[in-house]
């Protein structure tokens, strides 16, 4: 039988496929007693594009409160800058430390 040609057809829908947002993680600076004050500053305004001033108030509050989240970034992209500052440290021969850690 054919259709009745005074109905409508409802139109047709797709599922939407809801995507999820990546997982975020927060770059940590980890203190230490012999990485100079002035190379923490250079690697914070060199791998985390920070001013000067921003810099230097990362670094200072790490040294008060022994860590500090420098950034927020994608995993791969948090742990990509954290190696990369933490291995400018250790070729200049400093325990300079970045961690990473998932954003709660």
């Amino acid at each position: 039988m054919p259709p009745n040609p005074g109905t409508v057809a409802p139109p047709k829908t797709r599922p939407r496929v809801k995507t999820e947002r990546p997982k975020l993680h927060k770059v940590i600076l980890v203190n230490d007693d012999f990485t100079p004050r002035e190379f923490v500053v250079m690697v914070l305004k060199a791998e985390f594009r920070m001013s000067e001033d921003e810099a230097h108030r990362v670094m200072i509050t790490a040294h008060q409160k022994g860590v500090c989240v420098v950034a927020v970034f994608t995993k791969d992209v948090a742990e990509t800058k954290a190696t990369r500052a933490t291995d400018a440290g250790k070729a200049a021969g400093y325990p300079l430390l970045f961690t990473t850690e998932p954003e709660e």
